[in-house]
């Protein structure tokens, strides 16, 4: 997963106010933030790479296309040729070292998000290390304190699978039904 040894906790911060939640960090000892949503993804990889501090908290998601690929094929605005490609594309990148797996994602007001992005992020995502995905509500001021809490207090849980193990099988997590077993 193009994960080295080196680098600290990687957190990932997805929603709508991502740059005001990576501005509440700023200047604290041992996080370095790292605005990077719209950053071609191998130039992300390099810049989290790079980081040498305990927690690299960025806002470029390795999964942003298959995520939208995942949402459009379920509200039928999107082929499954679209996802397949994505994933294999998303692939090809974290084993070529050009995308970095977050250790943990932090999700912005989930629950203000359309209902399908709710289910990638909570349960087609979420399913697969439900402690790495972790809801928080968006700031409310530049002084609010609610990630560097939420940052000292990182629940501990398995890692994430390999993407290989899993991101080929997206197709058939289906909305509403992820994480469910029949008896």
């Amino acid at each position: 997963m193009a994960h080295s040894s080196r680098t600290g906790t990687i957190v990932a911060i997805v929603g709508t106010s991502s740059d005001d939640a990576l501005d509440t960090l700023e200047g604290l000892p041992g996080v370095e933030t790292l605005s990077l949503h719209g950053t071609e993804p191998a130039l992300a990889a390099r810049r989290i790479a790079a980081a040498t501090t305990p927690w690299i908290v960025h806002d470029a998601d390795p999964l942003e296309h298959v995520a939208a690929a995942w949402v459009e094929l379920y509200e039928e605005r999107a082929t499954l040729g679209t996802l397949e490609v994505e994933v294999e594309t998303t692939l090809a990148d974290f084993e070529a070292g050009r995308a970095i797996m977050p250790d943990y994602y932090v999700v912005l007001d989930p629950d203000q998000a359309d209902a399908t992005w709710r289910h990638w992020w909570l349960g087609a995502l979420g399913h697969r290390a439900p402690r790495r995905i972790l809801p928080l509500a968006a700031p409310s001021s530049p002084r609010d304190a609610a990630l560097r809490r939420l940052l000292t207090a990182l629940p501990t849980s398995r890692p994430w699978p390999e993407p290989s193990s899993w991101l080929p099988g997206l197709p058939f997590d289906i909305p509403d039904r992820v994480g469910l077993h029949e008896s």
